[in-house]
């Protein structure tokens, strides 16, 4: 009888302890639901108290430009100066044409679609970015770096990157400008210049921003190329080898050449305009999913992508004077070996964090540059 009674007692209280044991994981559960409820109300909030700061940010900005008149679209460059033309700014035919026909339109609205035209006046400054993938990616959804940066800055931004495209001529690609067939870094400036025909944009929104922009206004041009570059393994750094011999083809057929052609035209063209260089940032690369090497150790003939880095820091140092910026995306993009897998999506590309951080370390330089102290 007693064994019974014990044995009842046994059962019961490894009931009461199971049915304890279950109000404790009923109560762990209840507290972790509403810590996650708690956290979400937190980020909610955070996210909120950021919106609410970039639009006070942008009303100071705005209130700033309305006392200082427009501060932001740079002085007008003349196209001519006493009736004579002025060197280095002679105007290709089809892109003045293409603008002059804005003139058919109504007043304060665009040439193209009848809609009011945008007000420049609400902006601090007008930037033009060049550049490949790294810039362009996104575009559609309004997500790319340069958009970004021109959040960031309150700017009128024309992005004219193009995805796939080298700073330098490739080997099959003419340097005549009759001929002229490159989209990459040359092309684009070239275009802008008068150069070369728009044509050669035909179907990429960078035709239709040689159309419209007003490079002239341009406070800053943003150059950033370089992977495409060196991932060619058909573009050497530079003309310059380190034996002391020099390479027989033209200088803009090399990454460190085709950056100083660039530069200098923009600088003899747009004397006004700062001009900001980004160089590659850190990468990984991978053949298929087999990794390969990374910024600092695959070398595929010219070099590894760490100098064809220092080939954009040597070009901006070279322009320092005149105002050049250099952006050192090596050290200060934040992308390194232990964040790659944070910032970069296949070890190239910016994820969505990556792009956003590398916007804001951009554009920190050109707002502490903009409204620096006298």
């Amino acid at each position: 009888m007693d064994k019974k009674n014990d044995l009842r007692k046994a059962n019961r209280n490894s009931s009461i302890l199971l049915f304890v044991i279950l109000i404790g994981f009923c109560i762990l559960a209840i507290i972790e639901i509403l810590y996650g409820q708690a956290q979400t109300r937190m980020e909610q909030e955070r996210l909120a108290l950021e919106e609410e700061n970039r639009q006070a940010v942008q009303e100071l900005q705005a209130e700033r430009n309305n006392l200082q008149g427009d501060p932001g679209v740079g002085v007008e460059f003349p196209e001519k100066m006493n009736g004579e033309q002025i060197s280095g700014t002679e105007p290709e035919k089809t892109l003045t044409d293409a603008k002059d026909t804005s003139s058919d339109s109504v007043a304060g609205q665009d040439a193209e679609s009848g809609e009011p035209a945008e007000d420049d006046s609400k902006y601090a400054m007008q930037i033009v970015v060049m550049g490949d993938s790294i810039m362009a990616d996104q575009r559609e959804n309004n997500q790319d770096v340069a958009t970004l940066i021109g959040e960031a800055c309150n700017a009128k931004v024309y992005n004219m990157s193009i995805g796939g495209t080298t700073a330098a001529l490739m080997p099959n690609e003419p340097c005549n400008f009759a001929s002229w067939s490159s989209t990459g870094l040359l092309g684009v400036v070239n275009a802008i210049v008068g150069n070369i025909n728009p044509g050669v944009f035909d179907g990429y929104d960078t035709e239709k921003i040689l159309r419209e922009c007003d490079f002239s206004k341009t406070d800053y041009f943003v150059i950033e190329y370089g992977i495409n570059d060196f991932l060619s393994r058909q573009v050497p750094q530079s003309i310059y080898l380190d034996n002391g011999d020099v390479l027989g083809i033209d200088n803009t057929y090399t990454y460190a050449g085709a950056m100083e052609v660039a530069v200098d035209a923009l600088e003899r063209s747009f004397p006004d305009a700062k001009i900001l260089i980004v160089p590659p940032h850190y990468c990984q690369f991978y053949e298929g999913t087999a990794y390969v090497g990374d910024s600092y150790s695959l070398n595929y003939g010219y070099g590894t992508l760490v100098e064809f880095f220092g080939c954009a820091r040597y070009v901006a140092d070279r322009y320092r004077e005149d105002g050049t910026i250099f952006f050192d995306s090596m050290e200060d993009s934040n992308i390194d070996a232990y964040t790659a897998d944070k910032y970069l999506e296949d070890g190239t590309h910016l994820t969505t964090l990556g792009r956003r951080v590398y916007a804001d370390e951009i554009a920190k330089r050109i707002n502490r540059d903009f409204y620096r102290e006298e």
